[in-house]
């Protein structure tokens, strides 16, 4: 069991469905009230890999990666095509998107985390998979360049400056992410419609806690 630093092919995740689960516990009490909870503090995200009519070739890289993740075994990163920048999809990542903390003049490491905000609700949301080469990294209103005064490990999603930031100066990032997921199922079924076409109808995914 491990994870493949490997992205799912992204022209075969284009147009696929899923999304964010949640789980909530509801109790009915005699009065008709309602008592809500959830045993989870993150939600799980789970997608469909499955392919509609695509070409041979398409198929055959399918079956390729399914087969190097030995099916269910490993894990690997899926592109979220709704959902895979620290800003708006329609804009440039900026190293203002997100605030990941406050200096202390001895912290030197930072996590990524993409905040969702909704009126008064905020949900920040761990990022675990930040794209390598994305990501933007800014002190204050200062912008940070990678590989000079940070470095980012894309495995772990933690950020480490070379110097730490002073007291009240906010550290703050832009990024494009993957979700680590793997196969929930340790079977493939193809199907064959002409000699340059074929269907796989049902390949699911889903998040991995890492």
């Amino acid at each position: 069991m491990g994870f493949h630093e490997v992205r799912f092919p992204a022209s075969l995740s284009f147009g696929s469905l899923g999304g964010p689960e949640r789980r909530t516990d509801i109790v009915t009490l005699a009065n008709g009230f309602e008592e809500r909870n959830t045993p989870w503090a993150h939600a799980r995200r789970r997608y469909d890999a499955g392919v509609g009519l695509r070409s041979l070739d398409d198929i055959a890289l399918l079956l390729a990666f399914f087969e190097a993740r030995r099916g269910q075994l490993h894990g690997f990163r899926w592109k979220d095509w709704s959902d895979f920048k620290s800003g708006r999809p329609s804009e440039d990542v900026d190293f203002r998107d997100e605030v990941l903390g406050r200096g202390d003049g001895v912290t030197r490491s930072f996590a990524l985390v993409k905040t969702y905000v909704s009126g008064d609700a905020r949900y920040d949301r761990p990022i675990a998979k930040p794209v390598e080469g994305t990501v933007r990294l800014g002190v204050g209103d200062s912008e940070l360049f990678a590989g000079h005064h940070f470095e980012v490990d894309v495995s772990t999603a933690l950020v480490t400056l070379d110097q730490a930031p002073g007291p009240d100066d906010f550290v703050t990032a832009g990024f494009e992410f993957d979700v680590p997921v793997r196969f929930d199922i340790d079977r493939i079924q193809t199907s064959v419609a002409n000699f340059q076409v074929g269907d796989v109808p049902n390949v699911p995914v889903v998040e991995l806690r890492v």
